[in-house]
């Protein structure tokens, strides 16, 4: 009767730990990063584990999943956000440590078409996005939760087409699920970060939103609240040391926030530059009249 009860009481215990929700080793570290970050958190665990031995468990998904996580207790040492509304969210609610808190790089807007070779469009007032999708849908991350999806909606917006665009909207969980969308050729266009474009051979830039469209896309990161880890500090100053690691192996691009910068203006003066030297391809916007750009919804923690 005894070794039944302590064969019961061992089992229990065995699956209280399975059960459990992961932590870090002590040479390791959990980090949140939005999923726009996918190359470049791919470069930075790499190089981290190469300079310091430890390991950097990146997990990626949309802010708006990662902060819902935190809120529940999901054990993560550091999260970095594709938005400051998310993370604002959490500094609200005593979830990340706001003294640790920076901002670490911008990004860019861009409409991105299937295929290597698309047609550049003018992105302004009142296009005709809508006639340009014909019966194909637009790509985007979810407009009212996920960061890449909100500015997105904020930008067409401000161009005076939510209204005509919205019902061919082909909403997905993050900015990648949308990227895979355009990649895999089952929406002809989509929104998403200049990061993405970038990652992804099968899509090309069709046009950037000018950055007075939406909210300036600004990517925060903090350590998360009740996190003792020792390497969390550690991993924020490896961050912020602009480490020379490139943020894309095909593209080569230097991952900062300067350089990171200047690559994102690059890109787009390349695309602009690729629209004059062959007018023809251009598809020009109907006239219309612009609106203001709303300011962005912070988001609940729902």
């Amino acid at each position: 009767m005894l070794t039944l009860r302590r064969c019961l009481i061992c089992l229990v215990i065995c699956v209280v730990v399975a059960l459990s929700p992961h932590k870090a080793r002590a040479d390791e570290i959990v980090v949140f990063a939005a999923a726009s970050l996918k190359e470049a958190m791919d470069e930075i665990s790499a190089g981290f584990a190469k300079e310091t031995g430890h390991t950097a468990i990146i997990s990626l998904a949309g802010s708006s999943a990662l902060a819902r996580q935190i809120q529940q207790g999901a054990p993560a040492d550091i999260f970095i956000s594709a938005n400051a509304a998310w993370m604002d969210v959490l500094e609200k609610d005593g979830l990340i440590d706001p003294a640790s808190r920076f901002d670490l790089l911008n990004n860019s807007l861009v409409l991105v078409a299937h295929g290597r070779d698309a047609d550049p469009v003018d992105i302004a007032p009142g296009m005709d996005l809508a006639g340009i999708l014909g019966d194909g849908r637009l790509a985007m991350a979810l407009v009212d939760a996920v960061p890449a999806g909100i500015y997105g909606k904020a930008a067409l917006q401000s161009l005076g087409i939510w209204e005509q665009v919205a019902p061919k909207v082909a909403q997905a969980d993050n900015v990648r699920a949308a990227l895979a969308l355009v990649s895999a050729g089952e929406a002809p266009m989509g929104i998403v970060y200049m990061t993405d474009a970038i990652a992804d051979e099968n899509v090309s830039v069709a046009g950037t939103f000018p950055a007075g469209t939406h909210p300036p896309i600004v990517y925060p990161a903090a350590a998360v609240a009740e996190s003792d880890n020792p390497l969390t500090a550690r991993f924020l100053e490896y961050l912020k040391a602009r480490l020379p690691v490139p943020l894309s192996r095909a593209e080569g691009l230097p991952w900062s926030r300067n350089s990171f910068n200047r690559a994102l203006s690059s890109a787009a003066a390349s695309a602009s530059a690729t629209a004059k030297r062959d007018p023809r391809r251009r598809r020009k916007p109907f006239a219309g009249q612009s609106a203001c750009p709303p300011s962005m919804s912070r988001p609940g923690p729902s």
